[in-house]
C-alpha cells in the first residue's frame, strides 16, 4: 500500500536522502521537511497531512500535538533499549561489538516509545561518520522497511520496551561530554584512536598538540614508530604521527580554536612542523604494518587498482596532481584493466571546499582546484591503452559523480547515494566535462535534470537509468570481491581486445563531433565567473557550509521528493 510519508529532519543528511529515495522508488508520496522547533513540525503536518512521519536523524523532540494525532516513528542509531543522543559515540568509545538500530514510535519520554522493528550489524573499528554511512544506514533501512510495511498491514502491533525482558541489552546513556573524548597523549594508543573516533566527524576530541589547543580528527593505527607521548615523529601528505602512552598514531586533520578544520600539518603550521621529519611511502609499496596512506596501487595479475581514500571525499588541489601522478603510473604498467577504488568510506565530492575557505585568495584557489581536478579527469577519458573502471564503495556527490562517468564502466556498491549536480552550491555550474560526460551516458534532456534537480538518487535507481553500469554487494567486503571477479573478465584477452576497439572508435568520433576541450573550455567560462564574477553566491554558499552557519529559517519550505522515483529507462 503507497503512503503520504513526511519526513522530519534536522537536516538533509546522507540517511534522510537514502530513505526519501528509496521510499519514493517503493512507490510511496514522500516530502521532506527540515525542522529544528516544534512549531515548524506542527505546521508541516497540518499542511502535508501524512499517513505516516518518519524521522530518520532528528535532534529535537516531536510535539506531543504531532505525534498524538499521527504515527511517528523514529530512527534511533542503538540497539533495543539504547537511549540518548549520543548512541553511537557511546558504543564506540566503549568498544562495543555489536550495535544497532531501532525504529521506534515517538512518544512523550525521549527513545522511549513501543518498538516497531531493529536490525542489527558488527561493528568495525572506523570513526563515527563511516559507520554511520555504512553500517548504521544500512541497518536503518532493513529495520525502516520492514516498520513500515507492519504498519501499512494494520495488523501489528509494536512491542513496548520492557527493561526486564533479557534480551533488551541498551540503556539510557547520558549525552557524552567534551571531557569524555578529550586526549591525554599518555593514555594507550587504542583508547586514543576510540576516543577520537567517536567524535568523527563531529565535534571532534579535544587535546592540547604542540602547544596548540586542538580538536582532533581522522585518526589512524601507527604499528612501527615510537616516541614521547604528544611528539611529533613523522608527518606525510599533511597527517602528522603522534606519540602515546605505547606508541604513536597518525591524526589526518585537526581543528583549531575558531578555525575550520584542514589537515593537521596545516593546522599546526610550519614552525611547529619545521623540524618533524618527512616519511613519505610509495604509492606501490606493499601493505605492511599499520600506517596511513591516503593513496595506494597494487596489482593482480592484468588489473591494477587504485586506492583513494580522502578524509570526506573532499579533494584539493595537492590531491588530484598527486592523484593524477598515480594514474599515469598505472597506465604505464603492462595491465589490460585500471580499478579506481575510491576510498572504503566516501568515493569522492569533488573540489575540497574548506582548503579553498582556507586560502589566501579562494577564488583563485577554487581556480586551480578545479583546473586540477580536469586534468585528472581528461586523463581518465583519454586512457587507450587500458579498460578503466570506477568502484565506487561510498556515497559520492557534484564532481565526485563526475569523476566516476570518466571510466569506461562505473560500477557502484548497492544503497549509496549520489548527488549529481553542483548548483547548491551557490549555483555553481560544474566541469569536470559533465557536459559530455552525462549526456553520452544519459542523453542531454536527463543530464539537465540530474544538475538542475539538485535531487538526489541511489546507486540502483542511477544503474536503472544508465548513468552508471551496475550496481550490487550488500556491503563493502562483497562489493569488492565482485569487483575483483568482474575486473577480471574485463581483462580476458579477446573480450579485452574487442572492447578496446570499440572504445578507441568511439572516443574518435566523440573528438570528431564536438573536441574534448571544447566541452571545458564552455565549463570553464561559467565556472571563471563563478570565482571571479560580481555574484558572491558561491563564495557565500562555500562559507556557510564551511563554517556551518545558521540553518535554515524556520519558514523554509518543505522539498517534495515524489518526481524521484522516475526510473524509466533514457530516451
Amino acid at each position: 500500500m503507497a503512503l503520504r510519508i513526511l519526513l522530519l529532519c534536522t537536516a538533509c543528511n546522507g540517511l534522510t536522502q537514502l530513505v526519501s529515495c528509496r521510499l519514493s522508488e517503493l512507490g510511496h508520496d514522500v516530502v521532506i521537511q527540515v525542522a529544528s522547533d516544534p512549531e515548524t513540525m506542527q505546521q508541516a503536518a497540518q499542511r502535508e497531512r501524512p499517513d505516516l512521519i518518519v524521522a530518520p536523524m532528528l535532534k529535537s523532540a516531536i510535539p506531543e500535538a504531532v505525534w498524538n494525532r499521527t504515527t511517528c516513528l523514529i530512527v534511533h542509531p542503538g540497539i533495543v533499549g539504547d537511549r540518548g543522543p549520543s548512541s553511537l559515540d557511546w558504543a564506540i568509545l566503549e568498544g562495543e561489538r555489536e550495535w544497532g538500530v531501532t525504529v521506534l514510535q515517538a512518544a512523550a519520554e525521549m527513545d522511549a516509545g513501543d518498538i516497531w522493528a531493529s536490525a542489527n550489524f558488527p561493528m568495525r573499528e572506523i570513526g563515527k561518520s563511516e559507520l554511520y554511512r555504512h553500517e548504521v544506514a544500512q541497518a536503518a533501512m532493513r529495520a525502516l522497511l520492514q516498520a513500515i510495511e507492519r504498519y501499512a498491514s494494520g495488523l501489528h502491533t509494536p512491542r513496548s520496551l520492557d527493561y526486564r525482558d533479557a534480551d533488551v541489552r541498551g540503556r539510557l546513556r547520558p549525552s557524552m561530554r567534551a571531557a569524555d573524548r578529550a586526549v591525554d597523549w599518555d593514555l594507550p594508543s587504542a583508547t586514543i584512536l576510540r576516543r577520537v573516533r567517536c567524535g568523527d566527524s563531529a565535534p571532534g576530541a579535544r587535546a592540547l598538540l604542540a602547544g596548540l589547543p586542538c580538536q582532533l580528527y581522522d585518526a589512524w593505527p601507527e604499528a612501527t614508530l615510537r616516541g614521547r607521548p604528544g611528539e611529533l615523529l613523522a608527518q606525510r601528505e599533511g597527517a602528522v604521527c603522534v606519540g602515546s602512552g605505547d606508541g604513536a598514531l597518525w591524526l589526518g586533520h585537526l581543528r583549531a580554536k575558531e578555525g575550520i578544520k584542514l589537515p593537521a600539518a596545516q593546522v599546526l603550521g610550519r614552525r611547529r612542523m619545521s623540524k618533524v621529519p618527512e616519511r613519505p611511502i610509495e604509492i606501490d609499496a606493499a601493505d605492511g604494518p599499520d600506517t596511513w596512506r591516503d593513496i595506494r596501487y597494487r596489482e593482480d595479475g592484468e588489473v591494477g587498482y587504485l586506492h583513494f581514500d580522502f578524509y570526506n571525499g573532499a579533494m584539493s588541489t595537492r590531491q588530484c596532481e598527486r592523484l593524477r601522478a598515480a594514474y599515469l603510473h598505472a597506465r604505464q604498467r603492462p595491465t589490460k584493466v585500471i580499478a579506481l577504488m575510491g576510498g572504503r568510506d566516501v568515493w569522492s565530492n569533488g573540489i575540497h571546499l574548506n582548503q579553498i575557505e582556507a586560502a589566501s585568495d579562494p577564488a583563485l584557489e577554487s581556480w586551480r582546484n578545479i583546473l586540477a581536478m580536469n586534468a585528472l579527469v581528461r586523463e581518465i577519458v583519454l586512457t587507450d591503452s587500458h579498460r578503466v573502471v570506477a568502484a565506487m564503495q561510498g556515497n559520492a556527490g557534484a564532481g565526485g559523480v563526475v569523476l566516476a562517468l570518466a571510466a569506461d564502466q562505473v560500477w557502484a556498491r548497492g544503497g549509496l547515494v549520489l548527488n549529481p549536480h553542483y548548483q547548491g552550491m551557490g549555483g555553481l555550474y560544474g566541469s569536470e566535462y559533465w557536459t559530455y560526460l552525462m549526456p553520452r551516458r544519459v542523453g542531454a534532456a536527463r543530464a539537465l535534470e540530474l544538475t538542475e534537480s539538485l535531487r538526489p538518487l541511489t546507486s540502483e535507481h542511477a544503474a536503472r537509468i544508465g548513468l552508471i553500469d551496475a550496481a550490487f554487494g550488500e556491503d563493502g567486503a562483497g562489493f569488492r570481491s565482485e569487483v575483483e571477479a568482474r575486473a577480471r573478465v574485463l581483462a580476458e584477452p579477446e573480450a579485452w581486445r574487442k572492447a578496446m576497439g570499440l572504445k578507441r572508435r568511439r572516443r574518435n568520433g566523440d573528438e570528431r563531433r564536438k573536441p574534448l576541450e571544447s566541452y571545458a573550455a564552455e565549463e570553464l567560462s561559467h565556472m571563471y565567473r563563478n570565482f571571479f564574477g560580481p555574484d558572491p553566491a558561491y563564495h557565500d554558499a562555500r562559507r556557510r557550509f564551511v563554517r556551518k552557519g545558521a540553518p535554515a529559517p524556520a519558514s523554509e519550505p518543505a522539498h517534495d521528493t515524489r518526481d524521484s522515483r522516475e526510473t524509466a529507462s533514457p530516451a
